[in-house]
């Protein structure tokens, strides 16, 4: 085994990853045979897929890359904020991967580094990915993927996964006690309220909360699913949350950079009166999945949980929400008028 790969996992733990891997870029040729799987599982999610088949073959965009660095960072560490708990989804509030303010972001940077001081050429995408994530980091012993598509280490689901390509061929597989899934166990698609996780190791991206309430579900007033989002505004976490082996893993031990601030802002009330200037400011560039232009995706799913979870104090918000400047927020919000006999 070289001494460059063994340099490269000791300082990934000093700056505090749980686990970190190195594969050669060979072994993520069977990505590709994935990849087509799930679409032919799933024949409505290829448009949703075409987006991401860029990391099907990564040598077409890195022709110099021989490996892959991949780890795992633990973020179910972190205090949720009661105002926000079950509304948004937890890997969204503690998204470290554009948050300058967290230390994550910067051992991030500060591994990036040291790779290169080693004399490594280096390439990642910090918000997207460079490979399929889940696939790297099953072949790099990272941790195991469960039924509801989501990879575990032995903190649970609450973990990012990182990766780099680099120049220089490697090798060095990480360990894990990760147990299999409990026998029969199918919390997880039983859970599922729009039943995008069909079966096991199955899912319909396009019917999924996370991606109707983020950039997806452009057309809620006239989208039946909605109906089914109960609390979730902004992502969902239930599939998780549900599953015996995500049991006592979250800690709640630490406070996240700014979150407690920023989450006062988060209630369904605020949101609906949030002003442009503020969305672009404080919010957005944390939930990058909807851009400057897009505070009336939120409002609209603000409205829609609002439907789902009626009480009399929403209705002047929603009866105000008629008149917003922007068709779609005023769409959804004349639906909720007519469907509840508000006006």
């Amino acid at each position: 085994m070289n001494i460059i790969e063994q340099m490269i996992q000791k300082k990934a733990y000093e700056l505090g990853y749980e686990k970190c891997g190195i594969i050669p870029i060979g072994l993520m040729d069977g990505y590709a045979k994935k990849f087509e799987e799930r679409i032919e599982k799933v024949p409505k999610s290829k448009m949703f897929y075409q987006n991401q088949q860029r990391l099907v073959n990564t040598l077409a965009t890195y022709p110099w890359a021989k490996s892959v660095v991949v780890l795992a960072v633990q973020y179910g560490k972190y205090k949720i904020p009661e105002v926000v708990k079950g509304h948004i989804g937890k890997s969204y509030l503690f998204d470290i991967r554009v948050d300058k303010n967290t230390k994550e972001y910067q051992n991030n940077r500060a591994l990036e580094k040291y790779m290169q001081e080693l004399g490594l050429k280096v390439e990642t995408n910090q918000k997207f990915g460079v490979v399929g994530m889940r696939w790297a980091a099953l072949q790099a012993g990272i941790g195991i993927v469960r039924r509801n598509n989501f990879l575990y280490t032995e903190s649970g689901s609450w973990v990012h996964l990182e990766a780099w390509v680099t120049d220089r061929e490697m090798e060095l597989k990480e360990t894990n006690d990760v147990l299999q899934c409990p026998k029969n166990c199918n919390r997880c698609m039983a859970s599922c309220p729009t039943k995008s996780l069909s079966d096991p190791y199955t899912m319909s991206p396009t019917t999924c909360i996370s991606f109707l309430t983020t950039f997806g579900g452009r057309n809620l007033p006239q989208e039946p699913l909605s109906r089914t989002f109960g609390n979730c505004i902004y992502g969902c976490d239930i599939c998780q949350d549900v599953c015996p082996m995500d049991k006592g893993k979250w800690k709640e031990e630490e406070e996240f950079p700014g979150l407690a601030e920023l989450s006062s802002v988060l209630t369904p009330e605020n949101i609906l009166n949030m002003e442009e200037g503020f969305y672009r400011k404080k919010v957005q560039p944390k939930f990058f999945y909807l851009s400057s232009e897009e505070l009336w995706k939120w409002k609209v799913d603000v409205l829609c949980y609002m439907r789902n979870n009626y009480k009399e104090t929403y209705r002047p918000l929603i009866i105000n929400a008629c008149n917003n400047e922007n068709y779609k927020v005023r769409e959804m919000a004349y639906s909720i008028c007519k469907e509840l006999c508000l006006q």
